[in-house]
């Protein structure tokens, strides 16, 4: 799959001359694995090139937390808010190295999100409602992957799992995790991963790495709330479902426990019956 000169191109000297000192808002931890529900890490603001030559450390003479603290950029757009991350917009200079393979329709595309890891660094499990493609450009990842079908099995908050450590997870906390099947796959310099909506996904860098992600909609533009900047807020139709769940739920907390119970059970056999796919098993 052609992607450009950025694979040969995208050496740290290169990046850090390439986009010189604009300030980035970026991720630092003191340990490798990122948890965003605990926020186990601090937001903070270099300049670009200054962030390239950290990232690309094991040990810092300069850091915020630790000597040995983690780096983690995930490109936003100008006003996070609004503005979706577009590599076009925020890094110009690198974009032009860039090819995005045509999969889609012009009109689909959603963001192109630019990502740069510190060696070690581990990203917390999540999905996202749209299909992407992850464009390792330099650098190696390991991807481990979950079907949609085992969100049971994955302690979710949101669009993210509580267990953290996919490798060694606390089975007395989280004793269903065991049954979630695991996919697996180690990405190289060139590779591209198609990841599909509503997969869950958990990243390693294992080495000093930049990537790509390119996010479009595969779904009528009209299913996707407007506020979505980041590509991972429900449907709206989702949304709306939970929400209505949420208030039929407080609505059965009128009856007593026995009842509350064979209601609620009821209430699951009619999900299961309406809305689950058969091909699920």
């Amino acid at each position: 799959m052609e992607l450009g000169t950025c694979t040969t191109k995208w050496t740290v000297d290169y990046l850090s001359q390439a986009e010189g000192s604009k300030e980035v808002k970026i991720h630092v931890s003191a340990v490798p694995q990122m948890d965003f529900l605990s926020k186990n890490f601090v937001y903070r603001t270099l300049p670009f090139d200054v962030f390239v030559q950290r990232a690309a450390e094991v040990k810092h003479k300069e850091y915020f937390l630790s000597e040995d603290e983690k780096y983690y950029l995930r490109s936003v757009g100008e006003d996070a808010r609004k503005d979706i991350a577009d590599i076009r917009k925020q890094f110009p200079v690198l974009a032009e190295d860039v090819q995005i393979p045509e999969y889609f329709e012009k009109e689909q595309f959603f963001s192109s999100v630019f990502r740069i890891s510190s060696a070690g660094l581990q990203l917390w499990t999540h999905y996202d409602v749209m299909d992407n493609f992850l464009i390792q450009v330099t650098g190696k990842k390991r991807v481990v992957l979950y079907s949609p079908r085992d969100a049971p099995y994955l302690y979710l908050s949101g669009t993210k799992s509580k267990v953290l450590d996919v490798d060694n997870p606390d089975l007395e906390k989280y004793p269903l995790f065991v049954k979630a099947k695991r996919y697996q796959c180690f990405l190289e310099a060139g590779d591209v991963l198609f990841i599909p909506a509503l997969w869950f996904h958990n990243v390693i860098s294992e080495e000093f790495g930049v990537a790509l992600n390119v996010f479009w909609k595969h779904l009528p533009a009209e299913s996707y709330d407007k506020s979505d900047t980041y590509g991972n807020k429900d449907p709206t139709a989702a949304s709306r479902a939970i929400q209505i769940l949420d208030r039929a739920l407080k609505t059965l907390e009128e009856l007593p426990e026995e009842y509350r119970d064979f209601y609620a059970r009821r209430m699951v056999l009619r999900i299961q019956e309406k809305a689950y796919r058969n091909d699920y098993g």
